[in-house]
């Protein structure tokens, strides 16, 4: 399985070859509560590292949801047009947001893994 690499704005991304997949991480998603809207970028978009890519809406909150690596979208996840809630029950499998074509794959190495990314939620709360 590919390796998951995790931002401090609790986005994950998962690379296979050249595309990762990208999605908020079961923290983000707990924080939001009911996830009711996902705005998704349009596939062949040129997305900045850090740059907004898009934006989730709960009952709570809107929050935006930033490209973890600079790329172009190659596809999004059209499911969660009609199914938003996908993000809630599964947020780092079928409730991915968009695939990106990565241009720079060194912007992956000072990302956390599962396991300091768990330390990092910890020290949150």
């Amino acid at each position: 399985m590919a390796k998951m690499h995790f931002t401090n704005e609790h986005e994950w991304i998962r690379v296979d070859g050249d595309i990762g997949t990208v999605g908020i991480t079961d923290y983000a998603q707990e924080q939001l509560g009911d996830v009711v809207f996902v705005e998704l970028p349009e596939v062949g978009a040129q997305l900045e590292q850090g740059g907004e890519a898009g934006v989730v809406e709960s009952v709570k909150a809107a929050s935006e949801v930033y490209a973890p690596v600079t790329g172009e979208v190659v596809e999004v996840n059209e499911d969660l047009a009609d199914a938003p809630d996908k993000v809630n029950g599964a947020a780092q499998t079928d409730g991915w947001f968009f695939k990106i074509k990565l241009s720079d794959p060194t912007q992956l190495d000072p990302m956390m893994d599962a396991a300091a990314y768990a330390k990092y939620v910890e020290s949150l709360q």
